[in-house]
């Protein structure tokens, strides 16, 4: 290729972006998809363009097409030797920055969803197969069924997926949220699932619209970080809970990732960068009634939901 049409092949953001993720790992379409945020169509149409140019070439593994930065390229084969060096200092200087920081995280996440849904993931394509079921959601959709019929309270519910897989095993679970945008697409979602025991609230996890002592288990999952107030969220979630409840947080650590906040909205980084949730945020368990299950995530060991 001419220098001229290559250049300007390259002159899109997001191409560049999906060359240093191709040359980081092999990817599908599907889970380029999810890294870049942008439509299916799009990343296609941009490996095609990538692919017919030769930066980029695809193979067939398991059932899956996957691509990868092509070897001539890193190798500075077929007249890309000039092309290589400054690649290469792009993908440097990209990983710097904010954007580039929410693709390595969001590629991580990719990584640890195939070690979920796949056997042996770096093994030989002949010992490599998908396992049904073998998934987070498949152990605690099981885990569920051994719990007794309890009241549930899913705080910052957003679209409702965790309150769907509640549902499964739940007597009741009231799902609140302050975005009617979500919480409409989550009653639209409901409904396909013919769900009959979700009922849907609008309101402010530091306010919440439920009375005392009314559920069994309140969570709070991804949520607390999205509080400007966290003790006074904990301290409403512990006043709708009976004796004898459960208050689950599932939340961050303490991190200094800005695009957490530029692109997730956590107010915490908002006032304070470096500040998630720490331990001292949820030590609020001082009624022996209430027993509070905290598990705290690093920020790089997850991806954007």
């Amino acid at each position: 290729m001419e220098s001229a049409p290559l250049f300007r092949l390259l002159g899109d953001e997001a191409r560049l972006r999906l060359l240093r993720l191709l040359h980081a790992d092999r990817l599908n379409v599907t889970e380029l998809t999810s890294i870049l945020g942008i439509a299916q169509s799009g990343v296609s149409r941009h490996l095609g363009l990538l692919k017919d140019a030769g930066l980029v070439e695809e193979r067939r593994d398991a059932g899956f097409t996957y691509f990868r930065l092509s070897p001539a390229v890193t190798g500075g084969e077929n007249g890309f030797g000039p092309l290589w060096p400054l690649l290469r200092a792009q993908f440097a200087s990209a990983a710097a920055t904010t954007a580039g920081r929410a693709d390595d995280a969001a590629l991580e996440e990719v990584r640890r969803v195939r070690k979920e849904n796949f056997d042996e993931h770096g093994a030989d394509a002949e010992r490599r197969q998908i396992v049904p079921g073998r998934s987070w959601a498949a152990w605690a959709r099981a885990l569920g069924h051994l719990l007794p019929p309890l009241e549930i309270a899913d705080l910052g519910c957003g679209e409702g997926y965790l309150t769907f897989e509640a549902a499964r095993f739940a007597k009741r679970v009231v799902a609140v949220d302050r975005s009617e945008a979500a919480l409409e697409r989550a009653r639209e979602a409901a409904k396909r699932r013919r769900l009959k025991n979700v009922e849907w609230k609008r309101g402010e996890i530091e306010k919440l619209p439920l009375k005392d002592a009314s559920v069994d288990v309140a969570l709070l999952s991804q949520a607390l970080h999205h509080a400007a107030h966290p003790a006074t969220a904990l301290a409403e979630a512990v006043r709708i809970v009976r004796p004898g409840g459960r208050v689950l947080v599932l939340d961050l650590r303490s991190h200094e990732e800005r695009w957490v906040r530029e692109r997730l909205g956590d107010k915490r980084t908002e006032r304070v960068v470096g500040k998630g949730i720490d331990r001292a945020d949820v030590d609020f368990a001082k009624d022996v009634s209430i027993c509070a299950i905290v598990v705290l995530l690093p920020v790089e060991k997850i991806g954007i939901p």
